[in-house]
């Protein structure tokens, strides 16, 4: 018997949906099992059995933003795409904070799920950002995932340094969003519809500001995409 490709946690409490998504994944050529229990699904995320976690947010026992956090903290490597219910901008934002890497919208196509699964599980282990890249006033590094300015740090996400990275190297033209979902995200097809680019924006561009008041690093060239303001 051939091995699956990928080993894939599904935590979900309604039965209906962990027991498609898991006929989907296996279908796929994926190894899945599923728990339908927000503590337990945190000790099996936690095992290190797994190559990717899908993680619901309203769960028993403990919520899907708590395992996030835990999964983050303990295990930082760990691939994990929040669950969210359509439309909440909110549980998306709160999803990235905790740590997720990507995020489906209940209900969601089949297709959706496995460009968005197939997308994360080829950008694990292969970060752009383990460099140190220092733009005017500020270091970004790495290595220990933070921005430094002077006195003052602010955390970054593996995906937002991987950002930065990708946009330094490519300072002399304008990125598209589309080539970031190529090329950051890995994703197959970079038409499909999501905001995780507009969002993960939205949060550098907030700590940058934080770090340099007023200074805006990455600007938005409507109907184009990114680029790096020229480093002075």
């Amino acid at each position: 018997m051939d091995q699956p490709k990928a080993r894939i946690l599904v935590v979900e409490d309604d039965p209906a949906i962990l027991k498609g998504l898991c006929d989907v994944l296996v279908f796929n050529g994926y190894g899945a099992d599923g728990v339908a229990d927000g503590i337990i699904g945190c000790e099996s995320a936690l095992s290190g059995q797994y190559d990717l976690v899908l993680l619901d947010v309203m769960l028993p026992g403990m919520d899907g933003f708590s395992i996030c956090r835990q999964i983050r903290n303990k295990r930082p490597a760990q691939p994990v795409i929040i669950l969210t219910a359509k439309g909440s901008e909110d549980d998306v934002v709160t999803g990235f904070t905790a740590g997720a890497d990507d995020y489906v919208s209940k209900p969601f196509s089949l297709r959706e799920l496995m460009v968005r699964v197939e997308a994360v599980l080829r950008r694990s282990g292969k970060p752009l950002g383990d460099e140190q890249i220092r733009y005017g006033d500020i270091l970004f590094d790495g290595r220990n995932l933070q921005a430094v300015c002077r006195d003052r740090a602010e955390a970054l996400t593996r995906r937002e340094m991987d950002i930065i990275v990708y946009l330094f190297r490519h300072r002399d033209r304008i990125v598209s969003k589309g080539e970031l979902l190529t090329e950051v995200w890995h994703y197959k097809d970079p038409e499909v519809e999501t905001r995780t680019v507009d969002i993960h924006m939205l949060k550098l561009r907030k700590k940058i500001a934080s770090l340099a008041s007023g200074l805006v690093l990455i600007q938005t060239v409507r109907g184009e995409g990114y680029r790096l303001e020229p480093d002075q």
